[in-house]
Parts: structure tokens; sequence; C-alpha cells
């Protein structure tokens, strides 16, 4: 027999090796920039510790905080009509301050956004203007304009206004970059100007957000305008600071307590003024914004029960085929009734909300009794002001001392943030509607959330520094107990926009919610919680500073001296300190905003 031999079947083929798939390759910037925010959480670590923050000292400094309380004794209130006087002055001040900046901020936006610049360079000097007023505080700009003009309301105004362009414009410019270029584009090819092009084209787009950004600058203001009283600007801070200083706790503590409840109101009436002039319901979720969106639920039902579309059967076939060639018919009329608009409930509610608007302004300025004439002699005075506080100069202090405080107040300032970080991450995601375990203790936290927010810092460091004493402890705590209140809310709102996908993959496998928490919800918002950890920081840096005027320490205490001292050059060589911390940390925070997008 011969053997036969089996050849092998040439359509067989021999299966390639499996190779793993490529690794991806982490670039050096980014590597450069996580070893750079390992870098920063250690020294922040350690500057914890150089601040002092001992809690077995804290509880036995229980028995301080028992005698400052008992000296306290009741709350005390001024009489009711200096009550309602000083309440309308800070309300009016805030409001034409907050007005001024929105006017001002306007010019710069257009200049610093990229799609409306005239050129490159107008952009970076607009962007360098919106970090110098943000990097200068309020209070060395009250402290100017207090030297120029006489006691009143305009230092205040003036020194609101000029420090809140930095925030406003930079918000604004944000808001012109992302619009939709269409309008603007159809406007330039039909021959429109760039005055025409704006008005037209990308104000109506850009309004809602400018609105908003208005608003929560206001709210903002009206917490700030607690320190301006330290430096001679009338209205309630500076009643609190004389109350403090003079020893009466009580009535120290009463003002306080109306500038909050001030702070919680005015919450409340900034999203209902965007829900009526806007036209929409605020998407926000914090207290002012849950509560309007309550008050107009039933209402905003009705409307969208009469508004839903129904279903188009066979049977409703015909009709919509009629309505479709009846559209070109119709469309010249519904031209005609655009520029004909009837004055239906809409437009009179608009028009009427307004006018309310512009009779707040005139209250505003009224109540303010601007002196203005001092608008015009004030040119005569710059140029004596102007030699005070030029050149800079650290007069009777060594350069090492003042740079040591500045550095205390970095430290503050590092170790407030850390602290805020933490706590922030534990309060924001039980305030999160997908990671809290329960609609009650959502609420809850949102509501802790709001109360610690309408609590300015510098009250906090206040009664910080008369139970604890004076130095950075006070300073710190105050900071981070106050930047909860920001922080959280922020941390809350970015976890409850993380996609919903990665959640419900890992609880369809079983997943418990502390394991969906730590693989799908943190992992998504941690660009978002880097970016708002540099906005605290930012934020924290400029509050350190003013927070040492009322005995927290770092710096702060130098600027006190010297303004009390009339050591205007240096101010200004604080000032300039101060400056370019500011601008290295917003450096920092653009290059890691940009590397972890």
């Amino acid at each position: 027999m011969t053997a036969v031999t089996e050849r092998p079947r040439t359509s067989e083929r021999v299966p390639a090796p499996v190779t793993a798939p490529p690794r991806r390759r982490v670039s050096p910037e980014r590597v450069a920039a996580g070893l750079t925010l390992l870098a920063l959480l250690i020294v922040s670590l350690i500057a914890l510790r150089s601040v002092d923050v001992d809690p077995a000292r804290m509880l036995q400094s229980w028995s301080n905080a028992e005698r400052f309380f008992g000296r306290v004794g009741a709350i005390e209130f001024p009489p009711a009509g200096e009550l309602l006087q000083l309440t309308a002055l800070t309300l009016g001040l805030v409001v034409c301050g907050t007005l001024l900046a929105a006017v001002l901020s306007v010019p710069v936006a257009v200049l610093a956004a990229s799609n409306t610049t005239p050129g490159p360079a107008w952009r970076a000097g607009a962007r360098f203007v919106t970090v110098l007023a943000r990097a200068v505080p309020d209070v060395v700009l009250a402290m100017v304009f207090v030297l120029l003009f006489s006691l009143g309301t305009l230092p205040g105004i003036l020194a609101i206004g000029l420090h809140s362009v930095g925030m406003i414009s930079k918000l604004f410019a944000d808001a012109i970059e992302q619009i939709d270029e269409g309008p603007r584009t159809a406007i330039r090819a039909a021959g429109g100007t760039r005055l025409q092009q704006f008005t037209a084209g990308v104000l109506p787009q850009v309004l809602p957000s400018w609105v908003a950004t208005v608003l929560h600058r206001n709210d903002i203001n009206l917490r700030g305008s607690v320190i301006l009283g330290y430096v001679g600007v009338v209205g309630l801070g500076m009643e609190m600071s004389f109350a403090f200083k003079s020893l009466d706790y009580g009535l120290g503590l009463g003002y306080a307590l109306v500038i909050f409840v001030l702070c919680v109101v005015m919450e409340v009436v900034s999203s209902s003024v965007r829900a009526a002039m806007l036209g929409v319901a605020p998407t926000g979720r914090g207290l002012g914004d849950r509560v309007v969106r309550r008050a107009t639920r039933r209402r905003g039902a009705g409307l969208a029960a009469t508004s839903r579309p129904e279903a188009v059967g066979p049977a409703a076939r015909p009709t919509v085929r009629a309505a479709t060639a009846s559209t070109d018919a119709t469309r010249a009329s519904r031209v005609e009734a655009a520029l004909r608009r009837p004055w239906d409930r809409t437009r009179r509610r608009n028009v009427s909300w307004g006018w309310l608007a512009v009779a707040v302004v005139v209250a505003s300025v009224v109540v303010c009794d601007i002196a203005w004439s001092d608008l015009v002699t004030v040119w005569a005075k710059v140029p004596a002001v102007a030699t005070q506080f030029w050149p800079p100069s650290f007069g009777s202090y060594e350069a090492s001392t003042m740079v040591a405080a500045l550095g205390e107040t970095i430290a503050v300032a590092l170790a407030a943030t850390v602290l805020t970080l933490v706590a922030s991450i534990v309060i924001g995601s039980l305030a999160a509607r997908n990671v809290a375990p329960s609609r009650g203790v959502r609420s809850g936290m949102r509501l802790l959330l709001v109360g610690i927010r309408g609590v300015p810092e510098v009250i906090l460091a206040i009664v910080l520094i008369v139970v604890t004493g004076l130095g950075t402890q006070a300073g710190t705590l105050a900071l981070a107990l106050g930047g909860v209140g920001l922080l959280g809310k922020l941390l809350a709102d970015s976890f409850e926009e993380v996609s919903p996908g990665p959640e419900r993959a890992l609880s369809a496998t079983g997943a418990s919610r502390v394991q969906i928490y730590a693989g799908a919800t943190l992992p998504q918002g941690t660009r978002a919680l880097i970016g708002h950890t540099f906005y605290m920081l930012d934020t924290n840096l400029r509050a350190a500073t003013l927070l040492g005027i009322v005995g927290a320490g770092g710096v702060g205490y130098y600027l006190l001296n010297a303004s009390q001292g009339s050591n205007y050059g240096t101010v200004t060589a604080i000032v300039l300190m101060i400056l370019v911390t500011v601008l290295a940390v917003e450096g920092l925070a653009i290059w890691m905003r940009r590397v972890f997008r």
C-alpha cells in the first residue's frame, strides 16, 4: 500500500500573532502639569502646617468663645429709620458701582474677544486690563478715591466699578467668543458697519449671559461692600466696623445679620429678574433659582400644555398639508405683525420690568447723593495724590519683612484652598442630584451652601479673631469656610452635568453608589474640579490680603498700617507685589486649563 501524504490546505491561513494595542502616549506637557499639581498640593499641605491651624488649640479656645458670646448678649439693631436709610444707601452704592462696571466692560470685552478685536495688540491690552482690574483690591482703589474725592458714596462707587470690570469684562469677552457668527457675517456682507454688526449680530445673542453676569457680580459686590467700610466708604460696612472697633459686639452682629439677609434676598431677586426680563426660566441650582422655579412651575406647566405639539396621525395629515400650503401666504402677514407688535401680555410685562429696572437705577443714584462737582474738580488733585503713591517704597520696613508677609498671605490662600477643596468635594458631591443618597440630603446640602455663601468672609474673620485671637489661623478658617459656599456649589453643578452613560453602565453591572461615584462621576468632573480650584485659589489670594486688614495676618496688616500712616508709597509697593503674584497664578491657571481641557 502506498502511503498517502496529506498536503497542507493552502486556503487555511496561519493566524497572525495577537499583539497588544499600542499604549497611549502621555504628552510631556501633561506630565509636567501633573507634577506641578502634585507640587502645589505638597506646598499647600506645608502651608497648612505653617499657618498653625491646630484643632486642639481651637477646642481650648472655646472658653474665649463663651466669654465673647457672654459679652455680646442680645443682638442689637439701630433704629428702624436709620437701618432703612443705611440699607438703601448700601444697595444704591452697590447697584451704581455694578452698573458703572457693566458699562465700562462692554468696550473692554469687545477688544478682548478674539472674534471682535481689531488686532492681537488690542486683545492683549484688553486682557491685561481685565487681569489688572482683578488684581488691584477694591480696598486700595477706595483708599485712592477717598483722597481724591470728598467723603461720601462716590469713592465706593468708583472702587466697586473699576474693580468689577476685571470679572465682568472677562465673562463678557468669553460670551462674545461663543456666539454664532452667522448673523454678524450676514450683516457684514450687506455692508453693515462694525457698530451695526455688534448691535444687531452680537448683542442679541450675548444679552442673556451679560444680564446674568451683571446680576451675579452685583451679589458679589454686596458682600464685598462690607470691607470697604473699614477704609471710609459709607454704608452698613462702615457702621459695622465702628461697632466692632468700639467693642459693641451686639450691634456689630446685628449689622452682620442684616447684611446676611440682604445677600440671601439679593440672590432671590436676581433670579426673579433673570426670569422676568429675559423671559426664560432660571436654570441654576441656587436658592434664588429654586424659589423662582417653584413659584412659576404651575404657570409654566399650563403654558407647556397649551403649546405642546400633538402627534400627527393619518387623520391629521390633510390639516398639516393645508397648513404647509398656506405658509407662503401667511409669511408676509407675520413680517407685518413683527414690525407692528401688539401690546400683548408678554410685551407689557417686558416693558414694565424694563421701566422698573430704570427706576431702580434712578433711585440708587438719588439715594447715593453723588457729589457730581467732584468729578470736575478732582483733576486738580490728581498730580498731588499721584506723587504720594509714586515711587513705590517699603518705607521703614525691610524688604525681607515684606516678602515674608507676602509669603504668609500666599500660605493662607493655599491652606484655605486645600481645606475648602476637601470640604467642598464632600458637601458638593452630596449636593449633586446624581450622587446624593436621597433628596433630603441633597436639599440639606444645597441649603447649607446657600447659608455659607450669604456670610461675607470678613464677618467670619472678625468673629474668629475675637474667639481665637489675631493671626493667620482666623484668616485661613474664614477663607476656608467662606469658600465652601462657592466651590461646593460649582462642584455640585459640575457633577450633575457629567454624562450619565458611564454611571448607568457601572450601575448595570451591580456597582455600589460609592463605586459609581469613584469610577464614573469623579473622573468626568476632574477637569472642572481643577479649573474651579484654581479659580478658588485666585479668589483666596486677593481675599487673604483684605482679611489682613481686619487682623488676620499677612501683607494686609502692613497695607492697613501704611494707609493709616499715609505711607502711600508702601501701599503701591504692596499692590505691585500682589499684582505679580496674581499674574503668576493667572498664567498657571490658563496653562492648566489648556492642558487638561
